[in-house]
């Protein structure tokens, strides 16, 4: 008999929070939907005149800026920002299946993390699908690289993300984190890493149209050798922790898990979103399997925060 984490996954019902675009200050609501086995995570735009737009996939084809955040083009002079950290929690959290419907142009910042997400998936569950999970495993390196910067995909027996951020910041420095990935580790370890600024950065990205809902209450401000937030930080090194939750987000956009390693120094949103099309621009790169094809010793599925309730029945969504 298949194990159920062999199998797909989706919410056991929908969630919604409302709050406004960390760029843009607008006002927006987002809802995640439960969604058909094999959907992958989808999106639909509601406009302010009544039209629909998507759904389409949220897929790194779509991805038309990576400037500070990750944005999908929808079709139809249509698009939404800031993606990456509802998706990173999709992801970190072992959903395989979602529909995100918005009201706006940029996804709630909430409070610069994916915790909001995360624990709100906690507290509703997750449903077993009657299809086998499918993976994108690794066959070959791909490396890119912009100067110093670089990322790449290897061939490794299981989920592994290795980050090195290095910044002229005496706050920040250099960090590193290497991750093996199972949902628990991800919602302890990961998901409560807010997104983070710099004062002397504040007003250059104001009068280009960035950052004008950003606060001390969604980002880690830093000023010089100092950290402004009054409750300092959640986690020692929470800024490489915040970007390998953006790297969990941005490699989602290539349609499965990845099975294999991931290894950035200095990255960002561009860098992950070149990766992947380095990724597909040779079937030689990778193959797709199912679980049941993974080494026995893979079961990074079974490994969940305490509280989230995964039901064993199969359900039909959609």
């Amino acid at each position: 008999m298949q194990k159920l984490s062999a199998r797909q996954r989706t919410l056991a019902d929908a969630l919604e929070f409302s709050g406004f675009g960390v760029h843009s200050g607008a006002p927006v609501t987002l809802t995640l939907e439960p969604a058909a086995p094999d959907s992958g995570y989808t999106i639909t735009r509601l406009l302010d005149d009544g039209r629909r737009v998507g759904p389409v996939p949220v897929h790194f084809s779509r991805v038309t800026r990576t400037t500070l955040c990750t944005t999908i083009d929808l079709g139809d002079s249509v698009s939404v920002a800031t993606v990456e950290h509802v998706i990173s929690a999709l992801s970190g959290m072992g959903v395989d299946n979602a529909h995100l419907v918005l009201t706006g142009a940029e996804c709630p910042i909430l409070d610069g993390s994916a915790s909001p997400f995360s624990d709100a998936i906690v507290a509703v569950g997750l449903v077993v699908q009657p299809a086998p999970r499918r993976y994108i495993k690794i066959m070959r390196q791909v490396l890119v690289r912009n100067n110093e910067a670089s990322a790449a995909l290897e061939p490794y027996n299981g989920r592994m993300l290795d980050l090195e951020i290095d910044f002229d910041s005496r706050v920040i420095g250099r960090q590193r984190m290497i991750f093996d990935w199972t949902p628990r580790k991800y919602y302890e370890d990961v998901s409560r890493a807010r997104t983070f600024g710099f004062v002397r950065d504040a007003k250059i990205l104001r009068q280009a149209g960035y950052a004008l809902g950003s606060s001390m209450e969604n980002s880690i401000t830093v000023h010089e050798d100092r950290i402004l937030n009054p409750g300092g930080l959640r986690y020692e090194d929470e800024f490489v922790r915040h970007k390998l939750l953006d790297a969990v987000g941005d490699l989602a956009l290539c349609g499965l898990p990845i099975y294999g390693r991931f290894r950035s120094y200095k990255g960002g949103h561009a860098l992950n979103a070149l990766v992947l099309h380095g990724l597909f621009a040779s079937e030689a790169n990778y193959e797709i399997v199912t679980a049941d094809q993974l080494p026995a010793a893979f079961d990074a599925l079974d490994d969940v925060p305490e509280g989230l309730n995964v039901r064993s029945y199969l359900r039909s969504v959609g």
